[in-house]
């Protein structure tokens, strides 16, 4: 299947986020390689306040103004989080969930090792479904790190995203999640795969979680 390249990247960051739903994650780790489907995604943009990058150029937001398709990783509240630079200064996605993918390509093992790597607070093996439902946790089971990656290009040899064909039929358009207030937290930038809502971090559909922005669309991407 076709691995990902750069100028997938150098488009709006809305458009990116949706279209990276379906797409997988390939990871090699030890010599196995691990995957995951993209099921949620979120879209940054330069000029609203939710961005880091609308705090100003530093060096550890560099990678927000390198170009399209460079991995901007940072620490989430200590733990790793992976990011990638679209079209545009400060414009980027944030891969917010996935879900563990078995297929002939990927490791007998995988699941297996992704529960090693990402056990739980009391050191039991993570639920197949929860091993990465959110953007800390995705990186663990994945072994990204942000000292190995952050400002980095992808590699063909061990990580890298790929396109296997596969389409939402729906998408959930909604507001993303641990926005300040008073940052732009209003703005639907966040995209999930209908179908696995309910393993994504929160799933909106939920009577408690569903909010006055949120919409489903059918059958299309939708352009903003």
């Amino acid at each position: 299947m076709p691995i990902i390249k750069a100028s997938f990247f150098n488009r709006d960051a809305c458009l990116v986020a949706q279209q990276l739903l379906g797409k997988v994650i390939r990871r090699k780790y030890k010599g196995r390689w691990l995957c995951v489907r993209i099921i949620e995604t979120e879209a940054y943009y330069l000029e609203e306040k939710g961005s880091h990058a609308s705090l100003g150029y530093t060096e550890k937001r560099k990678a927000l103004f390198m170009p399209a398709g460079t991995i901007y990783m940072y620490y989430a509240r200590g733990k790793d989080s992976l990011n990638v630079s679209c079209k545009g200064d400060g414009n980027a996605v944030l891969i917010k969930s996935a879900y563990p993918l078995s297929e002939n390509r990927t490791s007998t093992n995988a699941v297996e090792i992704m529960q090693q790597l990402n056990p739980t607070v009391s050191g039991q093996r993570r639920a197949v479904e929860k091993l990465c439902k959110g953007q800390t946790l995705l990186c663990k089971s994945l072994d990204l790190k942000v000292k190995e990656w952050d400002q980095q290009q992808f590699d063909n040899k061990c990580f890298h995203f790929e396109d296997i064909n596969k389409f939402p039929e729906k998408i959930i358009q909604t507001t993303r999640l641990g926005i300040p207030a008073g940052r732009d937290g209003h703005l639907p930038y966040r995209f999930i795969d209908y179908e696995f809502a309910r393993f994504c971090t929160s799933n909106p559909l939920t009577k408690h979680n569903i909010d006055k922005n949120l919409r489903v669309i059918k059958n299309q991407l939708l352009y903003l």
